[in-house]
């Protein structure tokens, strides 16, 4: 495959050809996962997903490099979350949403956040059983600071002190994994 095929090089110095297959393909996950990060819940995730290639079927882009077109389509689905929850009176993203979108720009380079989930599964597993217990109950199960307590036979203050230290650990471990690899 030579440069100006491939979907995930930054250096194609032309846009290539309007493929809306290839553009799903390459882009779905990355776009899913974003929605994610900055507040969607899966289905409302897919079907903004869904919506996004939409809105860019009926436009379509100059798919000049991977990282290019990725930014686009996170604004894309970012705006139709934003019109999304301004339609259902409620306008709230993950607080720090433009902080996240540096971080996430980062951490996804070529491979739709592939190896950023690789490295906070990796790094989750070396967690104390205890942290990934407290973790799992606080995001998974949304469960509240004093139910983890009460699981965890601690207080509520020992619940936070050690849910803050577990995500401190996981952020640092998963970015040393992703500038080292």
């Amino acid at each position: 495959m030579d440069k100006a095929e491939s979907p995930l090089t930054n250096e194609d110095p032309v846009p290539r050809p309007f493929n809306p297959a290839q553009l799903v393909a390459d882009h779905q996950a990355g776009v899913w996962r974003y929605l994610r990060a900055i507040g969607c819940d899966p289905a409302l995730a897919d079907d903004l997903t869904q919506e996004t290639f939409l809105a860019v079927f009926e436009k379509p882009l100059n798919d000049y490099h991977f990282a290019a077109t990725s930014a686009y389509l996170r604004r894309v689905a970012k705006n139709l979350l934003i019109t999304h929850k301004r339609r259902a009176g409620r306008m709230h993203l993950t607080p720090h949403a433009d902080e996240l979108d540096v971080v996430w720009t980062d951490w996804i380079q070529h491979d739709n956040g592939e190896e950023a989930l690789s490295a906070l599964k990796d790094c989750f597993r070396q967690l104390t059983e205890r942290a990934r217990l407290a973790l799992e109950m606080r995001f998974r199960q949304k469960s509240s600071r004093p139910e983890i307590a009460a699981a965890l036979e601690i207080t509520e203050h020992g619940a936070k002190n050690l849910m803050q230290r577990a995500k401190k650990q996981l952020r640092t471990c998963v970015e040393s994994k992703i500038k080292t690899d």
